[in-house]
């Protein structure tokens, strides 16, 4: 996919800053002229509608610290003092703590679109480790902002996730004292935990614009899954074909965040975290935010409490090995139908891991929760077997001929020379 650039300049400046840094002609390169396969779908819009999150989380974020107080005594009142006191101060939490949600939303939809066309396959298998790390980095970061409001929810979220470390042998329970800055968690944690949640957000600046290299390096995947053959026929330039599709959808996006920031902006949270930490007082029902509810819901379907860690980690990690273990020399699911039913029935597992990770760890929802872990996990031992012996619907041979057939368009040249045969026939 890689291209000579075409930017050529214009003035004498351009001429003069193109020769010592290329700024502009990359710019140009990326933004404009890179050729995008002409069968994407809206689905491939949410990379762009992930860097605009990631900015105002970025944005809102650097806003909010200048006012948080990381203070176990004054974390708490300087949450209400931004809400109440600071000019839009409201709007600007309410944008960061609902953007989180939105974020995710955004991350499980690209993730989503990624297996469902096999975007992980080769010679994509870099650019996808590169999202599975953005994906850790989200993960670790959300947790650490979850932390900083130091309520009911805040503090025993932040002590039961932790207490996890301590099922590791040997070396867990120092790893815990680290994450603590002590015995339990207080003054000290928050600290460590704003620090964090404050550095790794420009850490994930930096592994996504890896991704990004990697990705304008090796060309993006396309419904099919079948490569480019000719530039001229299968690409489109990325403006204005792909950059309208994604003003579109950012457009959409942002009008669905908005309903949630000024209509429902509590809804994603929950109630006891609007009541200070208290380590005195545990809340009836200790649960993450509703993106974390999935993992959270397999490591409570494990009995033992080392098992469940490693199963809960393993859930994410497992999505780093998908270039190796899937076999099948088809890409997308469109044209595998056996993958296809495997991959509907893992994504009815996660939403039921995720309604199971809210509801108490009693009786049948347990249950259930085992053996939808079960589904989860099979998906990627059954993946390799199938691969190998799944009988593929046929593939178009070009991404242009995808196109005409999807459209119903023929070749006009085509059609006069099948018209002009039937004549010479007498047909």
């Amino acid at each position: 996919m890689f291209k000579h650039s075409e930017y050529k300049p214009k003035s004498r400046f351009e001429r003069w800053l193109e020769a010592r840094l290329p700024i502009i002609g990359f710019s140009y390169d990326t933004a404009v002229s890179y050729p995008v396969p002409r069968n994407l779908n809206y689905l491939w819009t949410f990379g762009g509608i992930l860097t605009l999150m990631l900015a105002s989380q970025i944005a809102t974020g650097i806003f909010l610290a200048m006012h948080y107080v990381p203070n176990a005594d004054l974390a708490f009142p300087s949450i209400e003092r931004i809400m109440r006191d600071v000019n839009y101060g409201w709007l600007i939490r309410y944008l960061h703590a609902t953007g989180a949600s939105m974020f995710f939303i955004a991350v499980y939809i690209h993730i989503f679109r990624g297996l469902c066309y096999g975007s992980y396959k080769a010679p994509r298998e870099i650019l996808w480790l590169l999202g599975v790390i953005n994906f850790l980095i989200m993960m670790a970061t959300a947790f650490l902002g979850y932390v900083l409001p130091w309520g009911q929810m805040s503090f025993w979220g932040a002590t039961v996730i932790t207490n996890l470390f301590s099922a590791i042998p040997l070396v867990g329970e120092t790893i815990v004292e680290y994450l603590w800055g002590g015995y339990s968690v207080g003054n000290a944690t928050l600290n460590r935990f704003f620090s964090l949640h404050y550095l790794l957000p420009f850490m994930l600046v930096g592994t996504v614009t890896l991704h990004v290299w990697a990705l304008h390096h090796v060309g993006q995947n396309n419904p099919t899954g079948v490569e480019i053959t000719d530039f001229k026929k299968d690409t489109v330039p990325f403006t204005p074909e792909a950059t309208m599709k994604d003003i579109f959808s950012i457009v959409t996006f942002m009008v669905f965040f908005a309903y949630w920031v000024f209509y429902m902006p509590n809804y994603l949270g929950h109630a006891d975290n609007y009541i200070p930490a208290n380590p005195a007082v545990t809340p009836a029902h200790i649960v993450p935010e509703w993106y974390f509810l999935p993992f959270y819901a397999i490591l409570r379907a494990i009995p033992d409490k080392l098992g469940g860690v490693v199963a809960m980690t393993c859930a994410v990690l497992v999505l780093a090995f998908l270039p190796w273990l899937d076999t099948s020399k088809v890409r997308s699911m469109s044209y595998r139908p056996i993958g296809r039913w495997m991959l509907w029935a893992f994504v009815v597992a996660f939403i039921g891991l995720g309604y199971l990770g809210s509801r108490p760890a009693e009786g049948g929802y347990v249950i259930a929760a085992q053996i939808l872990t079960v589904v989860y996990f099979g998906y990627f031992v059954a993946l390799p077997v199938v691969g190998l012996f799944e009988t593929p619907l046929p593939l178009p041979l070009s991404i242009n001929e995808s196109v005409l057939a999807r459209h119903k368009t023929a070749d006009p040249v085509s059609d006069r020379s099948v018209r002009r045969i039937r004549q010479l026939k007498g047909g």
